[in-house]
Order: C-alpha cells, then sequence, then structure tokens
C-alpha cells in the first residue's frame, strides 16, 4: 500500500472520530443539566451561555447561570442564589439555584426571570442584594465584565 494511501484512511479515520466526539455534546437543549452541592463543574467566570446554548458545545441550554465568588475573589463554594419578585430580598421566591464545589450555579429549567430580584446566599448565611431587576439570566455577561463580579462570604 502506498504512503499517500496509508496517510489518507488514516486522516479519514481521525475525521471520523472528532465527528463522533462532538456529537456528544451537540448543544441539545433536551439535556438537563442543573447545579446541586455535590456537583463539580467548570469555567467559573466565564459567561455559561456562549457555550451551554442551541447549537453550542455544552450539554444542555441554561436559561440561568453564573458564578459567585467570596469577597477574596475565590469560589463561593456553597449557598444558593434566590430570585425574589421584590427587591432587597422582599416578595416571594421564584427560583432557588443550588451554588456548586466550583461556584458556579446553572439551571436549564425553564423560569420566567425578567423582573426578578437576585440575592446570593453565602453557605454562612451572608446575603448580597442586587438592587436591579435581571434581564437575563447570563449573568457572567455583565458580572465580571462590566459591573463588579457576584459574592458574598
Amino acid at each position: 500500500m502506498k504512503f499517500s494511501t496509508i496517510i489518507l484512511i488514516g486522516f479519514i479515520f481521525f475525521a471520523f472520530g472528532l465527528s463522533i466526539n462532538s456529537c456528544k455534546k451537540n448543544g441539545s437543549c433536551k439535556q438537563k443539566n442543573i447545579s446541586s452541592s455535590s456537583k463539580d463543574s467548570h469555567n467559573s467566570g466565564q459567561s455559561c451561555t456562549q457555550c451551554h446554548t442551541s447549537g453550542g458545545q455544552g450539554e444542555g441550554c441554561f436559561n440561568v447561570a453564573g458564578s459567585a465568588f467570596t469577597n477574596t475573589a475565590t469560589a463561593l463554594t456553597g449557598g444558593t442564589v434566590d430570585l425574589y419578585t421584590g427587591p432587597n430580598g422582599t416578595g416571594n421566591v421564584k427560583y432557588s439555584i443550588i451554588i456548586d464545589k466550583s461556584g458556579n450555579f446553572y439551571s436549564t429549567a425553564s423560569m420566567d426571570i425578567n423582573d426578578l430580584y437576585p440575592v446570593v446566599t453565602g453557605p454562612n448565611g451572608t446575603k448580597k442584594y442586587m438592587s436591579t431587576p435581571i434581564s437575563s439570566g447570563s449573568c457572567n455577561s455583565c458580572h465580571g465584565n462590566s459591573t463588579n463580579k457576584i459574592w458574598s462570604n
């Protein structure tokens, strides 16, 4: 067999292997993915919804996602992000999302998040309030970029 034929066959198998691998994470919105205190995730501080969206490389389409830190910029490992109907923790909690071991919180659950007010509660009970309502569930698209990181302790 000619060397060029062997190279061509090797390249075909390599390309086939890449296509199989990419199908494992095809951005399917059917994938359920919700943070929990027992999970460990990745890319803390980055915009989760860049990959975790329809057609993206991440597993599942996140409706709400972000990262929380301590006041020393270390990942907050535990606590919750609660979405209230009123500012400064007033009204009712409409949704509650657990912060995982990497400081990330995320959910593929269908949520109507417009005009809700986030409250980050650290593992020791310290609360930090967002004074304005959210209009997007992509928290790290602003926090850590155009506004301060989300933090509690």
